[in-house]
C-alpha cells in the first residue's frame, strides 16, 4: 500500500508523541513492505507562535487530502487571554468538522503488567476491555447560540441534536458492540435534558436493527460512578459530545495514566488519529512523556484508517511485548521502579520488531470501515 498520512505534531508533548508514533508506522512500513509518505504541517500554538491562525489553510486542505491524519496535541496555557476561536483548541474543532469526523472511538484497557498503576484494586480492575463512543460534531461544544454577554453578567451553551445525527452514532455503536462482547450501554441524562429524552428514545429505535446486542441505558452520574466501581463490566459505551469527553478520560484515569489512552474520530473523510492526552507543556522537551497513547493511535490509524488489520495487530502485540519486559515511563512506573523517557520506551516497542514486525504477506480481510 501507498498512503499519504498527514502529521499534525501540534503543542508541548505532541511532536514528542507523534515523532514516536511515526517511527512506530516507519517500521511497519518497511516489515510489510507499504510506502507512507509523512507531511507535516501546523496546528494550534505552534502556528498562532508563527502569526497563522490556529488552523492555517494550508493545514486543513492537506487534512482533507489526507490517507489519514495522526495528531499530536494542541494547547497552552499562554493562549488563554485569546478569544475562544483564536486559541489552539478551536483548530480541533475545525478540524474535525472539515473532515466530517463524527465518531470518536476511545478504547481503554487494563494492560498485563499496570493493574497496580492506577486507582483501583487490581481485582476491580481485572478483565477491563471497553470503548467510547463519543459524537464528535454536535452538542454543547458546537451548538447555536453560544457566547459570553458584553458585560460579562451572563453566558450561553447550546446542547442540540437531530435524531439524524444522534441515529449515525447509534449505529457506529452498535456495529462496534456487534463485533465484540454483544453489550451496548448508551449515557444519556434523560430525567433532566430533552436532548436525552430524544437521544434514549433514537438509540432504542436503532437498537432493534441490532437484536444480537444488549442495548441498557444508564444516566451519566450513574455510568461515571460504575466506571469507578465495575469497569469490567462495561463493554461500548455511546454517548453524545460533553459526556463522552469526560468518561473517556475517567476511563484512562482507571486505567493507570491518560497517556495509555489512544483515539480514532472516523466519519467522511479521512481519519482522524490522536492521544487522548493533552499538550502536557510542563512535560515538553524534557523526554518524558508516555507514547504509548500516541503509537497505539498509530495502531488505530492501520487498522481503521487504513484498513490494515494485521499491522495494526502486530503494533498493539509490540506494545504488549515492551510492557511485559519492563519497559515504563515514569506515570506507569511503579514506586521505586526504573523509569525510561519517550525515546527509549519507542526503541523497546520497535525492538521486538524481530517478533511481531516481521516481513509477511499481510492477511487483512477487506472490511468497511465503522461509518454510514
Amino acid at each position: 500500500m501507498k498512503a499519504r498520512i498527514v502529521v499534525m505534531p501540534g503543542d508541548g508533548i505532541g511532536p514528542e508523541v507523534t515523532t514516536a508514533s511515526v517511527r512506530v508506522l516507519q517500521a511497519v512500513a518497511d516489515a510489510f513492505g507499504h510506502t507512507f509518505e509523512f507531511d507535516h504541517f501546523l496546528i494550534g500554538g505552534a502556528a498562532i507562535r508563527l502569526g497563522r491562525p490556529p488552523l492555517p489553510p494550508e493545514t486543513a486542505a492537506a487534512a482533507k487530502g489526507a490517507d489519514a491524519i495522526l495528531l499530536g496535541a494542541v494547547g497552552h496555557p499562554q493562549f488563554d487571554h485569546l478569544p475562544p476561536d483564536q486559541r489552539p483548541e478551536s483548530a480541533l474543532l475545525a478540524l474535525r468538522r472539515g473532515v466530517g469526523a463524527y465518531a470518536n472511538l476511545r478504547p481503554a484497557r487494563a494492560w498485563a503488567g499496570l493493574e497496580s498503576t492506577g486507582p483501583l484494586r487490581p481485582d476491580v480492575l481485572h478483565g477491563t476491555d471497553l470503548v467510547v463512543v463519543r459524537e464528535l460534531l454536535s452538542g454543547l461544544y458546537y451548538g447555536q447560540p453560544r457566547g459570553i454577554a458584553a458585560d460579562r453578567s451572563s453566558a450561553l451553551n447550546t446542547m442540540a441534536y437531530s435524531r439524524e445525527e444522534i441515529a449515525r452514532i447509534a449505529h457506529v455503536a452498535f456495529k462496534l458492540a456487534s463485533s465484540r462482547r454483544r453489550r451496548l450501554v448508551s449515557v444519556d441524562k434523560a430525567n433532566v435534558l430533552d436532548v436525552s429524552r430524544l437521544w434514549r428514545e433514537v438509540v432504542t429505535e436503532i437498537g432493534r436493527e441490532y437484536p444480537d446486542v444488549a442495548l441498557t441505558h444508564e444516566y451519566v452520574d450513574a455510568a461515571a460512578m460504575k466506571l469507578v466501581l465495575a469497569p469490567a463490566s462495561f463493554d461500548v459505551i455511546v454517548t453524545e459530545n460533553t459526556f463522552g469527553d469526560i468518561l473517556s478520560d475517567e476511563a484512562g484515569a482507571v486505567c493507570g495514566s491518560l497517556g495509555l489512552l489512544p483515539s480514532a474520530s472516523l466519519g467522511y473523510g479521512a481519519g482522524l488519529f490522536e492521544p487522548v492526552h493533552g499538550s502536557a507543556p510542563d512535560l515538553a522537551g524534557r523526554d518524558v512523556a508516555n507514547p504509548i497513547g500516541a503509537i497505539l493511535s498509530g495502531a488505530m490509524l492501520l487498522s481503521d484508517g487504513l484498513q490494515l488489520k494485521a499491522e495494526g495487530a502486530a503494533v498493539v502485540a509490540a506494545v504488549e511485548h515492551a510492557l511485559a519486559s519492563g519497559a515504563r515511563t515514569a506515570d506507569i512506573a511503579s514506586p521505586g521502579y526504573p523509569a525510561i523517557g519517550t525515546t527509549a520506551f519507542t526503541d523497546a516497542v520497535i525492538g521486538g520488531r524481530g517478533s511481531f514486525f516481521v516481513a509477511r504477506e499481510p492477511k487483512n480481510e477487506p472490511r468497511p470501515l465503522i461509518r454510514p
